[in-house]
């Protein structure tokens, strides 16, 4: 099954509990794309487990900020923190859910994956519109094994608010100075060029669709549909292949003990096995809930995700989150927010 097929799948039975168990408490979220795949697994086995359903919309990060600060849902969803004087305006509590990595995604004939390396330099320049073609000097440098043709490359971007964008953009930001002053570090922002595709699945789907095209999706994305994900070169110089362990190495140098609300980057992490464009996703809750029965549910369904969904995370290539950084959230949930 396509991770498309499986969202749509899995979209469909949480709606189909929230509309037949009316009765029960069903717990009302948006937001980012990047999380949904382990979102929806673990709410099918919440729903087991409780009874309780979870109706997620997977409509973006940008798309879920609004929504939660208009009060409209329970809880929202972001792969692009809020920063403490944001969270501070708009009365929410933040915390990181899972971490995961973004990958970019190709299709070119003959290429298997992890077989082409790109370095976040050359990714830059990609995106904007100054390396055109997939046999330019710069990637037959980085792939002199490789036969690259001599195909137009097409740029696969998000058209939506996007925290996985912003984590995109806050890497080539990172890597290539350039890419701050003429595009920017955003959730949106005006790409040089391309094709624009809404939501994680979007981008996958334009990708496999269109030959010589390049993307950045979460690697759920891209191992269940299947696509050409590229090698890369981290911050130490050394090529690494998109695993849980190159996730790991990047995730270790996280450090939220002292990251006020939460607020941290995971790009660009020094480290021999890092992978480059590592990302955590966070959740966004009122401090003072409108409907505090409803908060209360959901913070139980994180609480149990935390305690039974690591396994699950792992089996779609998510890092869950340490025992100690759970700590530091469940401390936040009782001191932050105002359950009574």
């Amino acid at each position: 099954m396509t991770l498309t097929n499986f969202i749509r799948a899995a979209a469909f039975a949480v709606c189909a509990a929230t509309v037949t168990g009316a009765q029960a408490a069903d717990i009302s979220g948006a937001g980012a794309t990047f999380p949904f795949p382990i979102y929806a697994k673990w709410a099918d086995s919440y729903k087991k487990d409780t009874g309780n359903g979870l109706n997620y919309q997977s409509i973006g990060s940008g798309a879920g900020i609004k929504q939660i600060k208009a009060r409209t849902v329970t809880f929202g969803a972001t792969d692009a923190p809020l920063e403490p004087a944001e969270l501070e305006k708009a009365g929410l509590a933040q915390w990181p859910m899972v971490m995961g990595g973004i990958v970019a995604v190709v299709n070119l004939d003959g290429v298997k994956p992890g077989d082409i390396v790109i370095d976040g330099t050359t990714l830059a320049q990609i995106y904007l519109g100054k390396i055109t073609k997939w046999n330019d000097p710069t990637l037959k440098a980085l792939n002199p094994k490789l036969n690259l043709p001599d195909l137009p490359i097409v740029p696969i971007h998000r058209a939506d608010g996007s925290g996985t964008t912003f984590n995109f953009t806050y890497y080539l930001g990172e890597v290539l100075p350039d890419w701050k002053s003429q595009v920017g570090v955003s959730t949106t922002v005006d790409w040089p060029g391309g094709i624009g595709a809404k939501g994680n699945d979007g981008v996958a789907n334009n990708v496999a669709t269109t030959k010589g095209a390049i993307g950045y999706v979460e690697f759920a994305y891209a191992e269940q549909n299947k696509l050409t994900f590229a090698s890369m070169a981290n911050k130490a110089g050394k090529v690494v292949a998109p695993t849980m362990e190159a996730f790991q190495a990047a995730a270790a140098n996280a450090d939220w003990d002292h990251a006020p609300g939460f607020y941290l980057i995971l790009a660009d992490q020094p480290g021999d096995k890092s992978w480059p464009m590592t990302a955590a996703t966070f959740i966004l809750l009122p401090k003072d809930p409108p409907n505090k029965a409803a908060a209360k549910d959901a913070i139980d369904f994180f609480k149990w995700a935390y305690d039974k969904g690591d396994k699950m995370a792992e089996d779609l290539d998510y890092i869950p989150m340490p025992d100690s950084v759970v700590a530091l959230v469940e401390k936040m949930w009782t001191k932050d927010v105002k359950l009574n």
